[in-house]
């Protein structure tokens, strides 16, 4: 005997969906980390190259110039000789910080439930179950 479909007590979603936006935005690869070392302040390319670790030159220039397009962060060049550009979060990219945390915190408890200890590298539970 086949079950009964259940009907959705979910409200509808918005049309536009923004939760499809904010995800299109923080899904990509190093976004949100870029996002949260700038959460300290302004950064320069260079600073932001050593502040994540593993992200190349020609990613991060991705990165940079998507999150200015979509207004999250805000690009400053300096009068100096040569001239130099600074990155900052836009008032938009302030309002991602406490979603991200969410993230963090949420991501934590799911590695503290599979037995990841924090700072772990990716892929240990599958060693460590083998």
């Amino acid at each position: 005997m086949a079950l009964k479909v259940r009907k959705s007590n979910a409200p509808p979603p918005p049309l536009g969906c923004p939760m499809r936006a904010c995800m299109d935005l923080l899904g990509g690869l190093w976004t949100p980390n870029v996002i949260w070392q700038l959460s300290g302040g302004p950064r320069r390319f260079g600073e932001l190259l050593k502040d994540v670790p593993g992200i190349s030159p020609k990613v991060l220039t991705s990165r940079l110039r998507a999150l200015e397009t979509k207004c999250v962060i805000e690009r400053a060049v300096l009068p100096t000789s040569p001239p130099s550009v600074e990155y900052s979060l836009s008032e938009l990219g302030r309002e991602l910080l406490p979603v991200i945390d969410a993230i963090v915190r949420v991501g934590g408890r799911l590695r503290e439930r599979a037995g990841i200890p924090l700072g772990a590298p990716r892929g240990s539970a599958r060693r460590a179950q083998a």
